[in-house]
């Protein structure tokens, strides 16, 4: 609440204002804010420890409601401006006897004065020069009965003014004390109807949470029978018979997906107008992410591999944006970077210049995102690895490691030994190994500072694709884009 004060210095000194009392004050310059707590109780948000419930919230505030409406009396006030008002009327009556008694002096003086004149005229000698003086001296009292006049004069002028400044400052108290008690009453009546309005809140919270418990215990029953009926049905016999199809199923879907991709290619190199070109290479392999793709000669003629200069390209869908990818072998293992993008091999040697593409955008696997999803709720997910190189040469020993990806850092380690941590940076670098044979999809490159370089070798294409987007999604996070070593930001 804001006080509003008027200036009246453009009619008196400051030292005229009379003090107004400090025991005119407000308990609060606006209406405490509330939100609701835990076991739906009202908590002030100043952080008050103690938490009340809304019983004793709603009876302290309107103690402190009825407590601010009795403060906003100003009797005081009013008291002292009616004193200073009869202490102007009193100087005012002072000011007009002192008046009527200068002049009723005058009249005397004057008197006196014709008196001493009249007697000078009838004496001589010594007595005259008496009487002279006499009148010399009433003439003194005259003037300094005069200059006393003048004086209470002025005095009476400025208590005029004191006694209008009283009476204006007095209305123009009587109307702000009117304009206060206006404005609190429209402020308690305001804070009457919020607390009414929290009251029927947490009525209907109240309602709803106990609706809402009744409906979530039922459907808490329901999927308890449904987990039951879900439990006798899948017996252990019956789980490794779904198992076995379900591999069978994968086997099959997977020669009929080698088989559409050669038709497809057939196709494409059919509306090109080629069917009667011979074709030296093909690409091999599911174009779906956890397999890879092999280069494989397809002609007596085709140049040995060996000896051919071989790059691989990822082309966005459009074929507006492709990207060099620091990989020069026969074997490509698709990354989730490549999921959406077609993958692109030039083949170079002795002025031969082929290149060959996959039929479509590469696919992402069936469930991981919803498995790295799960990933990300953990602080630190951990994948068993075995270390294949250190810096570029080959490790010897095949045991297992143990890689941990975490929100902030990535560590790995052997036993209770630490092998690398680093923090995620710039200067880290990770992605899908490039080459490494049939085991490339289960592979990746993993830099944690420069100097310093690990390729490890996961248990499945799952685990190894799901390390590789859990890092780059917490890295992201700390606004670090980490890719491979000939990863260039995205021109915009």
């Amino acid at each position: 609440m804001t006080r509003m004060t008027r200036d009246f210095a453009d009619t008196m000194q400051r030292e005229a204002m009379p003090v107004v009392s400090a025991d005119v004050i407000f308990a609060s310059l606006r209406f405490p804010n509330y939100k609701i707590g835990a076991n739906n109780q009202i908590m002030e948000t100043k952080g008050d420890p103690k938490v009340l419930t809304m019983k004793e919230v709603v009876a302290r505030e309107t103690a402190q409601l009825l407590e601010q409406q009795k403060r906003l009396s100003v009797r005081d006030l009013a008291s002292k401006f009616e004193k200073g008002l009869a202490a102007a009327a009193k100087l005012s009556e002072e000011a007009r006897l002192r008046e009527a008694a200068s002049l009723e002096k005058h009249v005397l003086l004057k008197k006196l004065r014709d008196a001493l004149e009249c007697l000078k005229g009838r004496v001589g000698g010594k007595n005259k020069d008496d009487v002279a003086d006499a009148i010399a001296m009433v003439e003194a009292l005259a003037v300094q009965l005069t200059h006393r006049e003048g004086e209470l004069i002025q005095e009476k002028s400025e208590v005029k003014k004191l006694t209008n400044f009283l009476k204006q400052a007095s209305e123009d108290a009587k109307k702000l004390v009117d304009e206060e008690r206006a404005f609190a009453r429209s402020e308690i009546d305001n804070a009457r109807a919020a607390v009414q309005r929290v009251e029927e809140a947490l009525q209907e919270h109240e309602r709803m949470s106990r609706a809402s418990g009744k409906q979530d215990l039922e459907q808490l029953m329901k999927e308890v029978q449904e987990a039951r009926r879900i439990k006798m049905l899948h017996q252990p016999s019956k789980v490794m018979d779904m198992e076995h199809e379900l591999q069978a199923l994968r086997t099959q879907l997977a020669e009929k997906t080698r088989h559409y991709l050669r038709l497809q290619k057939e196709l494409s190199r059919a509306k090109k107008g080629e069917e009667n070109v011979p074709n030296l290479y093909e690409l091999e392999g599911t174009e779906t992410l956890g397999s890879y793709l092999q280069i494989q000669p397809c002609s007596d003629k085709a140049p040995d591999l060996s000896k051919c200069s071989i790059q691989w390209y990822r082309v966005s869908p459009e074929g507006a944006k492709k990207e060099l990818i620091s990989a020069t072998k026969s074997i490509y293992a698709p990354e989730p970077f490549d999921v959406g993008r077609i993958l692109q091999v030039d083949i170079i040697s002795e002025g031969l210049h082929i290149t060959l593409s996959t039929t479509g955008p590469v696919d992402p696997a069936a469930g991981l995102g919803n498995y790295v999803e799960a990933l990300v709720r953990k602080h630190d997910s951990e994948f068993n690895v075995v270390v294949t190189q250190t810096n570029g040469s080959h490790n010897p020993t095949e045991s297992i490691h143990v890689l941990h990806v975490g929100k902030m850092r990535m560590k790995l380690c052997k036993g209770t030994e630490t092998i690398a941590k680093e923090y995620y940076s710039s200067s880290m670098q990770l992605c899908g190994v490039r080459g490494g044979g049939n085991a490339a999809a289960q592979a990746l490159f993993w830099q944690p500072t420069s100097g310093l370089s690990f390729v490890l070798a996961f248990e499945s294409e799952r685990e190894r694709n799901a390390a590789i987007m859990l890092a780059r999604r917490f890295a992201y996070d700390c606004n670090i884009v980490l890719a491979g070593p000939d990863y260039r930001p995205s021109e915009t």
